[in-house]
């Protein structure tokens, strides 16, 4: 019994065009690495890409969760993480059964884009 393993494909910012455009037609997952200071573009080049592919996206930012549960300890805090709670459903909702999910690894100035389907 053979097993095989596969490895995620990483691109950089700059192949988002070219590899990142041919990954996503492939409905391949993949991570983008090495995007100090470019987040926010590589987020707007990804999801354009992927829409116009025809496709569907939810973006969000890996951790929120364990930190809005951290925020609802109270007081004014706790007003905050029930509130970006609310926020984060709505979200979720809107982008319900998405095609690609992107996550934003800010830590590592990465993004993980995962095929859902």
């Amino acid at each position: 019994m053979t097993s095989e393993i596969t490895q995620t494909p990483t691109i950089s910012f700059e192949e988002i065009h070219t590899r990142g455009t041919e990954l996503i037609r492939k409905r391949v997952s993949f991570e983008i690495l090495g995007l100090n200071g470019k987040m926010i573009d590589a987020v707007s080049l990804l999801e354009a890409e992927i829409e116009k592919q025809g496709l569907t996206c939810r973006i969000y930012t890996s951790g929120r969760i364990a930190s809005i549960g951290a925020s609802m300890l109270g007081g004014v805090t706790g007003i905050v993480g029930i509130a970006s709670a609310a926020v984060i459903a709505a979200h979720n909702i809107a982008t319900f059964n998405p095609d690609y999910e992107v996550s934003k690894h800010l830590v590592d100035n990465k993004l993980v884009v995962s095929y859902e389907k």
